[in-house]
């Protein structure tokens, strides 16, 4: 992906040009996955013993080549920008009138307008305060550096915040194994970065150092499997096939679900540290990995390919219409009562949803005994924040975010606010497995990364409350055959506790104990 070849030493690049090839890739990792990622899943779908991991990865291929013919985001986060800048020494700007950082800034205003693929505005200033959204997903994270030469290279990254959410970091003593602590990390990173993805893995430098090594490493392509035929011939390469292979026999899986693939490849960079230092950063990628480079050199703007769709295996009758139709309206706790861990279901009916904003919001009306302005009794909650509906949909990509954030507020929407069903994504904590199992409540999952196949089963959509809280705002959704796994029994067994550990023991590779952080939420 460039903006042409020629080779001077001196490039003179149109503001325009830099602008625009950064909006245009946006707008393309949005609905296209790097091929070799979608080869990487195949392979984890073909290869998937665990029936509901393989239900899971096959709605997140048949979901990826929905949103690569549709144009539209493959998944509802569409992600906080990240753009890792190298400005030659002989580039000189012909026209500008911004900085580079404002037309990076710029380019993702303009990317999240386009009017045929709108995208979801995630980013909001004042974040220890008000916590306000922008509106349109500015301002960047932006990495710059100086180098040699007269072109600018560019990779942009977009993370939704369930990958950000699960990054870690550690300083180790010089002694100490970076695979050891990686490994025994991994668990407790949960299911909420929407296995099975990539780790990024940075090391040295200083902790600011590690992490950005670890979210830079994410731009490099899938490759593990060649490295695996050819053989390490390095430290770094042998460490990334250790840890790939002790990640996936966790047994962990896709969606945490139990299976065989956790995750698709382990890309490590590191930089020289302080001789009493071992800083280590992990930063995990999710199922929806988008990511872009391109080269300015003054010919143009850069060029986005359309990948062959050959690669995108067709698996939308495979998945689609798995599992018993249920119908929501009028159903009683007494109509799930029998509902068991793991058990698909293809829900019909109407849903509300709302996520943090909207129950940090209920909170305090209950506090202060107020009304709600919306009857949650005996109703489903999905928790979700959609992408804007583009011409002929009832709603955008609109897949599910990561549940344990509502825990804390689970006893009182079930208790006070009359909730008898949640849906969304990742394993519930104690707290919440305590408040469903005590109210003969039910939580059912959603594949994260599938958004654009889920918003195909929501054939109606309105705001209901809240209408100021943009994608947080509250919904009410009508539904048609949307596709869920139930994750929390009535009874209080959760299937990302049961799924792993069996998964784990019949791996037989790595002890069932190291799933203890995970399980305890």
């Amino acid at each position: 992906m460039r903006g042409g070849e020629r080779r001077g030493r001196l490039s003179t690049i149109r503001q325009e040009d830099f602008v625009g090839s950064i909006a245009d890739a946006l707008q393309y990792v949005s609905y296209f996955h790097p091929p070799e990622f979608i080869r990487a899943m195949a392979r984890a779908y073909e290869r998937e013993e665990a029936p509901a991991a393989k239900h899971a990865i096959g709605q997140i291929l048949a979901n990826a080549r929905m949103a690569a013919l549709g144009h539209r985001p493959m998944c509802q986060d569409t992600g906080i920008v990240t753009v890792f800048l190298e400005i030659g020494m002989q580039v000189r700007w012909a026209d500008a009138t911004m900085g580079p950082e404002e037309m990076v800034n710029e380019g993702v205003r303009r990317a999240w307008r386009v009017e045929e693929n709108p995208l979801r505005a995630s980013i909001v200033s004042d974040p220890a305060g008000a916590r306000r959204n922008t509106g349109d997903n500015t301002p960047a994270v932006i990495h710059a550096r100086v180098v040699e030469g007269g072109r600018i290279g560019v990779r942009v990254l977009a993370r939704g915040g369930g990958g950000e959410a699960k990054a870690k970091y550690t300083m180790l003593e010089p002694s100490d194994s970076i695979s050891e602590w990686i490994v025994a990390s991994v668990p407790g990173m949960g299911a909420g970065w929407c296995p099975p993805g990539i780790l990024g893995i940075g090391i040295g430098g200083t902790p600011a150092k590690a992490m950005e090594l670890a979210e830079e490493a994410l731009t490099e392509p899938v490759d593990i499997q060649a490295l695996a035929i050819r053989g390490s011939r390095s430290r770094l390469e042998e460490l990334r096939l250790e840890i790939y292979e002790k990640v996936n026999a966790l047994g962990i899986g896709a969606q945490g679900l139990g299976g065989l693939t956790t995750v698709l490849d382990v890309k490590i960079r590191d930089y020289p540290t302080h001789a009493a230092l071992k800083p280590v950063a992990i930063v995990p990628n999710c199922a929806a990995t988008r990511c872009a480079g391109f080269m300015l050199d003054g010919t143009g703007p850069a060029e986005f390919p359309l990948p062959d769709l050959a690669d995108w295996p067709d698996l939308a009758g495979e998945t689609r219409l798995a599992g018993r139709r249920v119908f929501l309206d009028g159903m009683t706790k007494a109509d799930f009562a029998e509902w068991k861990a793991g058990e698909v279901k293809l829900l019909n009916g109407k849903i509300l949803t709302g996520r943090d904003a909207a129950h940090q919001r209920i909170a305090e009306m209950v506090a202060r005994g107020e009304r709600l302005p919306v009857d949650f009794t005996d109703r489903f909650l999905y928790y979700v924040g959609p992408v804007p509906a583009a011409a002929g949909e009832a709603v955008g990509p609109a897949g599910p975010t990561t549940a344990t954030r509502m825990d804390k507020f689970t006893h009182l929407m079930l208790e006070q606010a009359g909730l008898i069903g949640m849906i969304g994504k990742a394993e519930r904590g104690p707290e919440a497995i305590d408040a469903i199992r005590d109210n003969h409540a039910v939580y059912l999952i959603a594949v994260g990364g599938a958004a654009y196949l889920v918003s195909k089963s929501i054939k109606k959509a309105r705001v209901v409350a809240f209408e100021e809280l943009g994608m947080e705002a509250i919904y009410e959704f009508e539904v048609r055959d949307m596709p869920v796994t139930v994750a929390v029994d009535p009874t209080g067994n959760s299937v990302h506790r049961s799924g792993p550990r069996t998964w784990c023991a019949r791996i037989g590779k790595m002890p069932v104990g190291m799933l203890d952080e995970a399980v305890a939420g």
